[in-house]
């Protein structure tokens, strides 16, 4: 390696020697499915929890829109998802877009691409930055295809289980990195996306395991002011009541989800098997984290898109023992958009000015820094799923603000800290005005300083999955706030009292 690779390989040091990063991404993967967390009593990931008790664990991460292309999107730039414009799993990668793996490569690093890349439609061919890439075509598919695999542009046979192929190419790159040369594998798991396909020796390793639905699941749901359009969702296809337009059963569908997270759990520990073999194991720093998370049942919803905990919030775990000390808990929010700046700072490589995220290695350290107190958080209404409108969001430590754009309903506003549930909205609660009003305000100050203030418009696309169950719930009427009663002529200035809905 010579010339300007050399010279910034040499700068990329950090504690004394290149810091080799190892990424790995799931998919759909809420922040409690882990085993130390609890999410359901019985689930395990032991090499998971392993990184937590050994590292970090961030628990406040939560992903700026909850849905694959976006949040990956958002990984590889640095930015909100209005800004590098993937806003849905079709746009194609505007021209010109950079991800932070082509500055890594021309800083002498070796980097590899493995799993699933689903941006820019329907290509699985390499993207820049990456010297090694495996891939497939979009969701890819947990068992073998004819579509197969493209390897470093080649199309090749899927051979088994799509968690275990994958290990099998990550665990062969680092084994094929030279002693001397700073690397950084980003391994891009298809799991534990729907519809759930556990590797077949955890099928139904969980299926006399009892499932506790969530408590806002319930019909009546016992909520107070859940929007019109919530209650709605839930005869739909992401919601309980008419679930992917089938008669699914969520608690089977949990069990399954579980399941097939037990071979990613297995990869994980895979990776740091092998990092151990090679002597890396305390100076790589290894991240995992989820796309976006997945509501089971909570709110009578399944599925993401939302801005609720479950599908905003993601697991965010990072182990390297010559960084962070052992069982360190982190409570400021952190992001996807955080990732780029963060892997940049660790390889000491200059990161671009003007990007929306920010390195959390500081914080993770325990060293004094400055850092923000609320994420923003998009999502853009698709017609092929017309269930969700348009949604913007302020999430603080404690509370969290969500707005909703082009429809005729109400806003929600949550105390996280007294209601992590959010089965409570306080938007019509007298005492909680001026932390509604100054969120709101915040959470437009932040759009137009980040240029997000237009709303993208796309063709109508072929499918759209807008039907509703005959037997399930008729549609919801609107809150009780938004009923008033006419004014009297001559008295168009003084409001009335509201009336009960009939």
């Amino acid at each position: 390696m010579t010339g300007v690779g050399a010279g910034l390989a040499q700068a990329a040091q950090t504690g004394g020697k290149p810091r080799n990063i190892v990424f790995i991404l799931t998919d759909d993967h809420r922040y409690d499915a882990m085993g130390f967390l609890k999410g359901q009593q019985w689930l395990e990931t032991p090499h998971l929890d392993s990184i937590a008790r050994d590292g970090v664990n961030f628990e406040n991460a939560i992903v700026t829109t909850s849905l694959c292309s976006p949040s990956r999107a958002s990984v590889l730039t640095g930015v909100y998802a209005h800004r590098h414009k993937i806003v849905d799993n079709n746009t194609p990668i505007p021209k010109g877009t950079r991800f932070f793996s082509q500055d890594l490569q021309q800083a002498g690093y070796r980097t590899g691409f493995i799993g699933k890349w689903h941006m820019g439609a329907e290509s699985d061919r390499p993207q820049p930055g990456f010297d090694r890439w495996v891939s497939f075509l979009s969701q890819g598919s947990y068992t073998p295809t004819p579509a197969g695999l493209n390897v470093d542009g080649k199309k090749v046979p899927q051979k088994g289980y799509i968690t275990d192929e994958l290990t099998d190419y990550a665990v062969d790159f680092l084994r094929g990195v030279k002693r001397d040369q700073p690397y950084f594998l980003y391994l891009s798991h298809k799991a534990v996306h729907s519809e759930f396909v556990p590797a077949p020796r955890h099928a139904g390793r969980y299926k006399d395991k009892e499932f506790v639905y969530p408590k806002s699941m319930a019909k009546p749901e016992p909520s107070q002011h859940r929007p019109a359009w919530v209650q709605n969702q839930r005869n739909s296809w992401h919601g309980v009541e008419y679930p992917y337009h089938s008669g699914l059963n969520i608690a089977d569908y949990y069990r399954r989800y579980a399941e097939t997270l037990c071979a990613v759990d297995e990869s994980v520990g895979r990776v740091l098997d092998t990092l151990r073999e090679r002597g890396e194991l305390d100076s790589t720093l290894v991240v995992y984290m989820g796309d976006n998370g997945f509501a089971f049942g909570e709110h009578g919803l399944i599925d993401k898109r939302t801005a609720y905990e479950e599908s905003i919030r993601v697991p965010l775990l990072a182990r390297c023992p010559e960084l962070f000390k052992a069982g360190t808990a982190v409570k400021q929010p952190v992001a996807n958009i955080d990732l780029m700046p963060t892997f940049l700072s660790a390889a000491g490589v200059r990161v671009p000015t003007g990007l929306d995220g920010m390195s959390w290695l500081d914080l993770a350290r325990g060293r004094s820094t400055t850092w923000r107190d609320s994420m923003l958080y998009e999502y853009y209404w698709e017609r092929n799923f017309p269930q969700t409108p348009t949604i913007h969001a302020l999430r603080e430590q404690r509370y969290k603000f969500i707005r909703y754009y082009g429809l005729w309903d109400i806003d929600e506003l949550y105390d996280l800290q007294n209601d992590p549930a959010e089965m409570n909205n306080l938007i019509f609660s007298a005492e909680h005005q001026e932390i509604a009003d100054r969120m709101r305000k915040q959470l437009f100050a932040t759009l137009e300083r980040t240029g997000g203030m237009q709303i993208p418009l796309f063709p109508d696309t072929p499918f759209v999955m807008n039907h509703r169950s005959p037997t399930e719930s008729r549609a919801a009427d609107f809150s009780d706030e938004l009923y008033k009663t006419p004014r009297r002529p001559g008295n168009a200035g003084r409001a009335r009292p509201g009336r009960k809905k009939q």
